[in-house]
């Protein structure tokens, strides 16, 4: 009977890792506004945090406005961190970008080890040669030392050909791939992951917690992939 029961804990432990998203078994995330910080954090290497939303205003699309989003993090003595933006629209004013700039040398400040910028835009197709214009400026802008990092939908890679990933190499240092749409994760996403994986940049594959996930073989062996990062969500009690 004993001998059952463990083999019973076994195989649920084996289905939990497989097919849910259990952060436990992660190390790196992505830490927005409205969720508490969770306790897996303090084993983590990697952390991508909210820092602002830019839009168009929706009275005049000529007038972008930042919306401060900052999140309270727990001291992560051995976690490098990402700033995020969360862009609505590429045409950022000169505020925009100071406001971004102030951030990033106020964290550094802190004595926090700043990985660098994560910009995250759903580009469209008709929006994919001014994304590369807007991250090429974007570029130029950050301090060298400052990396920059891009999130992309998860069919993105079906859209971009081989001269645009050229181009977006010589300017961003990592791809996220989002496995999910909202809190979910995209039921096909099993179908996009040949395409992904095809990337010639450094990529990582975004999850969500208590979503789905299923890594193919080959996933691994690949040479441009960098791993995960998995958007953490608060526990059912913690939402109230």
């Amino acid at each position: 009977m004993k001998r059952l029961l463990c083999a019973t804990l076994l195989l649920c432990a084996r289905v939990a890792c497989a097919g849910t998203v259990d952060p436990a078994h992660y190390d790196a995330f992505w830490l927005w506004a409205g969720v508490k910080p969770q306790a897996v954090l303090h084993g983590t290497r990697t952390v991508y945090v909210l820092q602002g939303q830019i839009e168009a205003s929706p009275r005049d699309e000529a007038q972008v406005r930042f919306i401060a989003q900052g999140v309270t993090v727990p001291p992560l003595p051995h976690a490098r961190m990402w700033l995020v933006y969360r862009a609505h629209t590429l045409r950022w004013t000169p505020r925009v970008t100071q406001i971004m700039l102030a951030q990033l040398a106020r964290w550094r400040a802190s004595g926090r080890t700043i990985e660098g910028i994560q910009i995250d835009f759903d580009a469209r197709t008709l929006h994919l040669q001014d994304y590369l214009a807007f991250l090429r400026t974007l570029r130029e802008t950050l301090p060298a030392d400052c990396r920059l990092s891009i999130t992309g939908l998860l069919d993105w890679s079906s859209r971009i050909d081989t001269d645009q990933v050229n181009r977006l190499r010589q300017i961003v240092d990592e791809v996220i791939v989002q496995t999910y749409q909202g809190r979910s994760t995209i039921p096909a996403y099993a179908d996009y992951l040949p395409r992904v994986a095809r990337l010639q940049l450094p990529f990582r594959i975004g999850l969500i917690e208590g979503g789905q996930w299923d890594a193919p073989p080959y996933l691994a062996a690949n040479p441009w992939f960098r791993g995960y990062v998995v958007f953490l969500r608060n526990k059912p009690s913690q939402a109230r």
